[in-house]
Formats: C-alpha cells, sequence, structure tokens
C-alpha cells in the first residue's frame, strides 16, 4: 500500500518544539508573554497596529462582528464559497446573512455582482452592515473596488484571511487592512502557519482593538480610565459588556512565534509547488487556478477544475478514484446556502448559480509545504491515469 498523501498538513520542526517546551517550563501557560511576542511577529509583518490572538478564527470572526455591534436589525453578506464559519459569525449575533456570488475565475466574491447586490439593496433599504469578503485559497479579492463600494453604501469590511497569511495584494501584506476595518487569520493545522488550534483579527483602529481585547476574555478590563467609578485597588475589574473565553494559551502562541520565523519559507515553497503544477498539469482537461495580477496568492490550497465534457467519469468518480490511490484530494467548498440549515432559514438551490457551478466540478490537490517533489508526481501522475 503506497504512503497516503493528504491535501495539506503542518510542519513542525526542532525549533518549534524546544518554543513550546519553553513555555511549558516557565510561569505562564496562558496570557503572558508569548501571547504579546505573537502578537506583535504577525502585526509587524502584516504591517498593521493592532493584533489579537484568540483560540480560532471562528472566535475571531465572531468577536470582530461584535466589536462593530452587529445585530439583530442587520446583514452580514459574505460568499457561499467558504467554510460556514465565515457566515455563521453574523448568526451568532443575531444578524441576518446573505451571500454574494463568485467570480468564475478567481473563486472570491464577484465584485461585479456585488455592486449590483449592493445597488438593488440600497433601493429597498436592506444594506448589509458588514461585508466579509474571503480570500479563497490565499488569493486576496479586489479590496480597492470593495473598499470604494464600502465608503459609497456605508458598510464595515471584515476580510476573512483564514487562507492567506503570506500572501499580498497590490505589494502590499494581507491583513495590514489597507482596505478593511479588521482582518482574521487561521491558524489551523493545514492553514500556511499553524499554532494547533487558533486565530488572529487584526485592525489599524484603536477603539475596535480595546473592545476586541475585552470581548476575547469575558467582556472585563482591568484599566481604571474605562470603569465606572473609582478602582477599589489592585485587584479590582469589570466587567463592561457580554464577551467570551475565547483566550488562546502561550503554548499555542510559542508555536505560532516559532512558525511566523518560517513563513516566507513557507510561502516560497507553496508557490514553488503550485507553478510546478501549472506546468506539469497544463495538457490534462482540467482548468488551473487563475491569478488576479494585483495578486500574489499565499498558496494554501490547490484547486482544479473538471472539463467534465471531456473525460467519460463524473466528479464523483473522479473524486474516489483518487482517493482510492491514497491521494488525499479534497472539496473547498460545498455552497453554504445549500447547506440544510441554511436552506431551513430561506435559501435555496438556484441561488447562486456560479458557486454551484463550481461545486460541481472543483478538486483541492494536494498542497503544502513538506509535500516532496515525487510524491508531488504521484499526484499528477494519478490524477493523469485517472481523467485519461
Amino acid at each position: 500500500m503506497t504512503d497516503y498523501i493528504p491535501y495539506g498538513r503542518q510542519d513542525i520542526n526542532q525549533q518549534d518544539i524546544d518554543a513550546v517546551v519553553a513555555v511549558l517550563h516557565s510561569d505562564w501557560l496562558t496570557q503572558g508573554k508569548a501571547i504579546d511576542r505573537f502578537e506583535q511577529a504577525v502585526a509587524d509583518y502584516c504591517g498593521v497596529k493592532y493584533a489579537i490572538a484568540v483560540s480560532s478564527a471562528t472566535a475571531a470572526l465572531h468577536i470582530a462582528c461584535l466589536a462593530i455591534d452587529l445585530g439583530d436589525r442587520d446583514y452580514l453578506w459574505t460568499s457561499p464559497n467558504t467554510f460556514v464559519a465565515s457566515a455563521n459569525c453574523g448568526l451568532y449575533c443575531g444578524a441576518k446573512v446573505d451571500f454574494v456570488d463568485i467570480d468564475p475565475h478567481t473563486y472570491n466574491l464577484s465584485v461585479d455582482e456585488l455592486a449590483q447586490k449592493l445597488d438593488n439593496a440600497a433601493s429597498q433599504g436592506n444594506l448589509p452592515k458588514v461585508l466579509v469578503p474571503v480570500h479563497f485559497a490565499g488569493q486576496s479579492c479586489e479590496m480597492d473596488k470593495i473598499a470604494a463600494l464600502s465608503q459609497k453604501y456605508g458598510f464595515y469590511v471584515l476580510e476573512d484571511a483564514s487562507h492567506a497569511i503570506g500572501g499580498k495584494y497590490q505589494g502590499k501584506a494581507i491583513g495590514c487592512c489597507a482596505y478593511s476595518d479588521l482582518a482574521v487569520f487561521s491558524f489551523h493545522p493545514v492553514k500556511i502557519i499553524t499554532t494547533g488550534e487558533g486565530g488572529m483579527v487584526l485592525t489599524n483602529r484603536e477603539d475596535l482593538y480595546e473592545k476586541l481585547i475585552r470581548l476575547r476574555s469575558h467582556g472585563i478590563t482591568r484599566n481604571p480610565d474605562l470603569m465606572q467609578g473609582e478602582s477599589h485597588g489592585a485587584w479590582y475589574y469589570q466587567q463592561l459588556e457580554l464577551g467570551f473565553n475565547y483566550r488562546m494559551t502561550d503554548i499555542q502562541a510559542a508555536l505560532g512565534v516559532s512558525q511566523m520565523q518560517r513563513l516566507d519559507e513557507f510561502i516560497a515553497r507553496r508557490r514553488f509547488l503550485a507553478q510546478r503544477y501549472h506546468h506539469l498539469l497544463k495538457d490534462l482537461p482540467i482548468t488551473l487556478p487563475y491569478q488576479h495580477p494585483d495578486t500574489e496568492s499565499s498558496w494554501h490550497l490547490y484547486v482544479i477544475r473538471l472539463h467534465l465534457d471531456k473525460i467519460s467519469k463524473t466528479h464523483r468518480q473522479v473524486f474516489e478514484e483518487l482517493r482510492q490511490a491514497n491521494i488525499g484530494v479534497n472539496l473547498h467548498y460545498i455552497p453554504v446556502h445549500t447547506q440544510p440549515y441554511y436552506q431551513n432559514i430561506g435559501f435555496k438551490w438556484g441561488d447562486f448559480p456560479e458557486a454551484e457551478n463550481y461545486y460541481q466540478n472543483a478538486i483541492s490537490i494536494p498542497l503544502y509545504y513538506g509535500l516532496t517533489l515525487q510524491d508531488q508526481e504521484r499526484v499528477i501522475n494519478s490524477l493523469s491515469k485517472v481523467l485519461d
């Protein structure tokens, strides 16, 4: 039996292990100096003022929505081609959720569809309070155009950059918030860098930062300047709002600091492997990933689309035959609006046809830092054989 090749996986070296062990021997296992170091490392890399580490990207999306006071009279719009968390964060706040169909080339939220939907929403008085553009597979959305629309129609922009740390847009690091109010990263093991589980919110706005810090930890502050009345002493704290326990541990943060030192190395390897796929897959009956000229992807995913009219197998047959060959393909994503929960609140098949069409022929093939050239050739050979 040949070894299984996953679609993605973490890369942990001795430096990472030593960093975690050092924290285990220290006095602080949570909310200590490792958190500060990790937040500062990410903020410096992205060129953003503030970074707030939390327990997951889902937690990051949730408190980002709360920080802008998203509530039950509001709408959150996002892409249907994403993991459910990009939409669920709006529901957590009691808001209504809607979607904007995707661009057929980048698979990101379509700016043309967004402009049209905003125009219609403005005439009906139900504009979104926040838009969550998702940087699918590590490629940025067209953020300059999205920012211009946010200025025109008055909505917040919360970048779901869970796939995209290390990527760039118009020469600037994704996460710098040049065109948004907030951005979110994920550090799940299949992402570019990992903390096991974990996420981060980034912003250039001090008011949002102060609120995010409180929301991460039960809505509590120890800052006397923010308290109602005078402090009772050094032990004193006040809960100013309903927050959560979304804290990241120092164990996770230490791993994150170590991984950040290798981020450029990780990205360079992913880009090399992606270019190699481009070259070696170009003659197969598939569509290769398109890259917008304003973007430099971090290549979290490498997604191909099958030309089903040119092969004798179904989408499912190709997928299952690759899995049988121990190639750990996956599918990113099932359109969120087709999930039973979302169908039960009024969405249906046919609502966002471009995302649905994408879903019917897309496959994510293995791409990660530790993928060897030999294993990549196995992926290519297996795909060629299945499609023959």
